[in-house]
């Protein structure tokens, strides 16, 4: 039978390991012991030649290597709750029987803890910082930082961040530390050599060896995904611990695998630390991040889209709405707008925009470039505060609610695989339709249709067609046959779902 491959982090929970490790470790040594030697009289050769020896590294950078220890109350029954009592005939002496046994066993159980292993590593020596994973320490009601030497130290959390995966904590002790400064995790290309130290399944510091498999992976656990991929062997209990380049510098904080059966695979990922070191320096300054906000909500640009707004090819960010008032909205960015440059920086893709703003400093202002019918046009705008805007409740919703199957009866017109009518008051009700709303009503979706592939429904909203408004079906009619008689591939529709705005490209073929 096989199984789906997933993506994992690496925090163990705590209680079944000892009796399997030591049974894993006696079988090891009785079976995997051929193997180990046929191992090293091949590929030893050939990685001795390429890079010599690990070990004086590994000797200078394991000290700064910890593992971290939490524990979280389990919960319990409510006060009162008690297991169901067997059923007895009434009267039965029994009843009384099991109702104070299961009291009593209440009131004396203690309270359950449980446990999670993870990894960290320190960064500062003086001042007690240690950086691990935020999925290592969520939840925690306490935190132990354990030394290489099995020194134990109480840990104070500085702050997390979600969105990342990255924690900082903080420890205080007369005991000399080592730390390990963050290398440039952008310099870092495909085939370098980098050695993981962690904590895998409980075991303390070990040290593995691989290479950089692949950059930028999107793996989606985070807005932010930008993950190094390694083929160093990364387990459970790995999560925090760092990835470091021949020069000890780390350069990526383990976070995940990529595993069909729970086990390590050769397919791992860690945060690159250019990404990592700036959240942790807003951690250590304000306790929480701080990241640049824009107000927009955005969409990948697909070469149907491109085509349609006469772009030599598909890139940027295109914009599908805006926050009133919002950074961009103030600045002039408008809806349909795409977003191909920001504070200098090329957005290739749409995903790499959220990362480059959010590292731009709030209340910068920076020049945006954006292609806007046919052309680049550049506009100033003032970052904003990203973490205020959640709080204000100001971010864009992008919950699709769907719509309701049935379509009204009255007359539609046809075009483009859609029945599309004006909106009526009748219309309005049934499709949840916002009084300001203006356009024209999807009543029907034929099947097989282009229009259907691209997940139009009944009940949504054109608003603008080839980037012009429309008002009523001879509108839409018009605008799709001009775009015909221009020999256009296809043409770009502004939809409205329930408040939900996006663009779609309909072939015209």
């Amino acid at each position: 039978m096989s199984r789906t491959p997933i993506f994992e982090r690496w925090g163990r929970k705590a209680g079944v390991f000892p009796a399997a490790a030591a049974l894993l470790l006696a079988f090891s040594a009785v079976v995997a012991a051929p193997a180990v030697s046929a191992a090293q009289t091949t590929a030893a050769p050939s990685r001795a030649a390429a890079v010599g020896s690990f070990a004086d590294l590994a000797e200078k950078l394991l000290p700064a290597v910890v593992n971290i220890s939490t524990t979280q109350s389990a919960p319990q029954r409510q006060q009162g709750q008690r297991p169901e009592v067997p059923q007895f005939p009434p009267g039965s002496p029994f009843e009384d029987f099991f109702r104070d046994f299961f009291d009593r066993q209440q009131q004396d159980q203690p309270q359950r803890k449980a446990t999670s292993l993870g990894s960290g590593f320190i960064i500062d020596a003086k001042n007690g910082y240690v950086v691990t994973n935020n999925h290592v320490v969520q939840d925690a009601d306490e935190i132990t930082v354990i030394l290489q030497d099995d020194t134990n130290i109480k840990a104070e959390l500085v702050g997390k961040d979600s969105k990342t995966d990255v924690a900082l904590l903080k420890i205080k002790t007369s005991h000399p530390l080592v730390a390990v400064p963050f290398g440039d995790s952008d310099a870092m290309r495909v085939g370098d050599w980098v050695l993981a130290i962690g904590n895998p399944f409980g075991l303390g510091g070990s040290v593995t060896a691989g290479i950089i498999s692949a950059r930028q992976r999107n793996i989606d656990a985070g807005p932010y995904d930008d993950f190094l991929q390694t083929d160093a062997s990364i387990n459970r209990g790995n999560s925090g611990g760092p990835m470091f380049n021949l020069n000890g510098e780390v350069i990526g904080i383990n976070t995940a695998i990529f595993s069909p059966s729970g086990g390590s695979v050769g397919i791992g990922f860690a945060i690159p630390s250019n990404l990592a070191k700036q959240v942790v320096a807003q951690l250590k300054e304000y306790g929480k991040t701080r990241r640049g906000w824009l107000g927009v909500r955005i969409q990948a640009v697909t070469p149907e889209i491109a085509e349609s707004l006469g772009m030599p090819a598909p890139k940027g960010a295109l914009v599908a709405s805006l926050t009133p008032d919002g950074p961009a909205a103030k600045a002039g960015v408008q809806a349909g707008d795409i977003v191909t440059k920001f504070d200098g920086k090329d957005i290739g893709e749409m995903r790499r925009l959220p990362r480059v703003v959010a590292e731009t400093g709030i209340d910068k202002a920076v020049p945006i470039e954006v292609w806007r019918k046919g052309k680049p046009v550049t506009l100033q705008v003032k970052v904003g505060e990203l973490e205020a805007a959640e709080e204000q409740g100001l971010l864009a919703a992008n919950e699709d609610k769907g719509g309701k199957d049935k379509p009204p009866a009255q007359k539609a017109t046809e075009s483009l695989g859609l029945k599309f009518t004006a909106i009526t008051p009748e219309l309005r009700q049934q499709y949840e339709i916002k009084p300001d709303m203006k356009g024209v009503v999807v009543t029907e979706v034929q099947a097989n249709s282009a229009a259907a592939e691209k997940g139009l429904k009944a009940g949504d909203v054109i608003i603008e067609v080839g980037q012009e408004e429309v008002r009523k079906p001879e509108d839409v009619t018009n605008r799709v046959q001009k775009a015909k008689e221009q020999s256009k591939k296809s043409i770009l529709l502004l939809v409205d779902r329930k408040g939900d705005l996006r663009f779609v490209a309909i072939p015209l073929s």
